[in-house]
């Protein structure tokens, strides 16, 4: 059992951050801090954190929150630039942002304490607690998904190749009937390390299957009540309203030939666009919270205050491959080193909203930089602001020379095959797993896809019977062919999905 308490397992209403009202009064008076740090930096470290995100600190610009945490103590945190630039309200570090895959984290917490309860073992066949995933020849473990080694395709690139797009409203229960839609993996599960964010949704999916509670509420009970997380929550509805939350940002990209008008003035002329978010599914992503708040989690790692010293270090277990070899990435946790120190932790990436976390263990000393821009470079920043926290305490480096620049490819593009040979591929391909439709045919001599929501997509020629494209999620295209030649089946994949079939379908559609 997951030890839970029968009161901790009644289904409660999505929590609001209970710091909102303060953050929002924290907006009417400043755009640095609303609380001070518990050990405060010298002014010439404080300025030197503030020179970092300079470019970010001005009237309408999205911004960063940042904070520092060391041995227990947050030592700097401070807001910069908007939260939500329509309506000039500053980020605060009581600001809540979305932080996209830095949400893994979380999700294999969940997983590795009820492992620790007895109530799961990691190395469990996912289908013994989901039922709903199909029975490939090989099934993933849970701990193959928590490590991406499971060979389970991405959810974001199966959605795309549907015919989704990413700022739809995407709900769990869309994403796990694609799941059950699956006739293949990517890979024998442990064989290759590869990215799966649909891995993470199956993690919440387990923790709520096992635990009878949403990751929602089994996250706030078990991890953010008791490390002091006030102001976070997993967001599973997009409808949740947010009080104190920043949206997120891209820069405003002009037509290549369009001439700014002459009256146009640089201080006031829009620089940024909305990019618009509406997730309702939570494990992969959907995480809800402050720089404050993941620095107190960073802290977890020294003191072990929530799972204890055994389940903390099994979150820092690396995954092994079925040949032997170790990869980087631990339980939702990339492991690294930067000027000497390691480092434990992760970035995030959804819509505008840019996010990164570190945690120095020989330093005791957390990082965490949330941006709600697109451009916002939050690792870049989260290392400046280590160099300046950290400054005499990175190990000594010795110099390295850098090796002899990489060749030119100066190979001759392939010469496009004839349109008669193109019309071998066209036609209606249909993919039983997604549901989904593309219409191929050769138009102006080039093979070209078409799709009701992508529109066209040109498939380049680059070898016999295989193209690519400048979309990515239909990077790669591979026709395969019969004992007569004929061609039967069309493979589409590249980045997170491979080899997904599509069927040419042999009667025509209604017209």
């Amino acid at each position: 059992m997951s030890g839970l308490t029968p009161d901790a397992r009644q289904a409660r209403p999505p929590r609001a951050p209970r710091g909102g009202l303060a953050a929002v009064a924290c907006t009417a008076l400043l755009t640095a801090a609303c609380t001070a740090p518990d050990r405060p930096v010298s002014p010439a470290v404080a300025r030197g954190i503030d020179a970092v995100f300079a470019d970010l600190d001005r009237p309408g610009s999205p911004g960063a929150s940042v904070a520092v945490i060391q041995a227990g103590d947050i030592i700097h945190s401070r807001g910069y630039g908007e939260a939500q630039i329509e309506h000039g309200i500053p980020v605060t570090p009581h600001t809540v942002f979305h932080v996209a895959s830095v949400s893994k984290q979380f999700a294999a917490m969940a997983v590795t304490l009820l492992a620790a309860d007895g109530a799961l073992s990691l190395d469990d066949p996912v289908r013994t607690h989901l039922p709903f995933v199909p029975e490939f020849q090989d099934t993933p473990t849970v701990r193959q998904m928590i490590h991406h080694t499971s060979g389970i395709r991405d959810q974001w690139q199966l959605l795309a190749m549907s015919g989704w797009r990413l700022d739809d409203v995407i709900t769990t229960e869309q994403i796990l009937g694609l799941m059950a839609r699956q006739q293949e993996l990517n890979f024998v599960p442990g064989a290759e390390y590869l990215y799966s964010n649909m891995g993470y949704t199956l993690l919440a999916q387990t923790v709520e299957a096992v635990s009878g509670m949403s990751l929602a509420e089994f996250t706030e009970a078990r991890i953010f009540a008791p490390l002091g997380m006030d102001r976070t929550h997993f967001h599973d509805d997009h409808e949740h309203m947010v009080p104190g939350r920043a949206y997120s940002y891209a820069p405003l990209q002009p037509p290549a030939d369009a001439a700014a008008p002459a009256a146009a003035d640089p201080a006031t002329a829009p620089r940024y666009r909305k990019a618009v978010l509406s997730y309702a599914n939570a494990g992969a992503t959907s995480l809800f919270t402050t720089a404050e708040d993941l620095a107190r989690w960073l802290d977890n790692f020294r003191n072990a205050a929530v799972g204890g010293p055994e389940v903390m270090r099994t979150m820092l277990s690396r995954g092994v491959l079925n040949n032997g070899d170790t990869i980087p990435y631990a339980h939702g946790l990339s492991m690294g080193e930067y000027r000497g120190l390691r480092t434990i932790g992760h970035g995030g990436a959804d819509a505008g909203f840019r996010t990164q976390v570190y945690w120095f263990p020989e330093a005791e000393t957390g990082v965490v930089v949330l941006t709600n821009a697109a451009n916002g470079n939050p690792a870049g920043r989260a290392r400046d602001v280590a160099d300046v926290v950290l400054a005499g305490s990175f190990p000594e480096e010795e110099g390295e020379e850098d090796g002899p620049p990489p060749a030119a490819d100066d190979a001759a593009p392939p010469e496009t095959p004839d349109p008669a040979v193109l019309a071998q591929y066209a036609g209606t391909w249909y993919s039983p797993e997604l549901d989904a439709l593309y219409h191929l045919g050769v138009s102006e001599g080039r093979l070209v896809a078409r799709h009701v929501r992508h529109g066209e997509i040109v498939l380049e020629y680059r070898a016999p019977d295989e193209f690519a494209t400048d979309r990515w999620f239909f990077r790669s295209v591979r026709f395969e062919r019969g004992g007569d030649g004929a061609v039967t089946d069309m493979r589409v994949g590249g980045g997170r999905v491979r080899n997904l079939r599509f069927v040419r379908l042999t009667t025509p559609l209604p017209g």
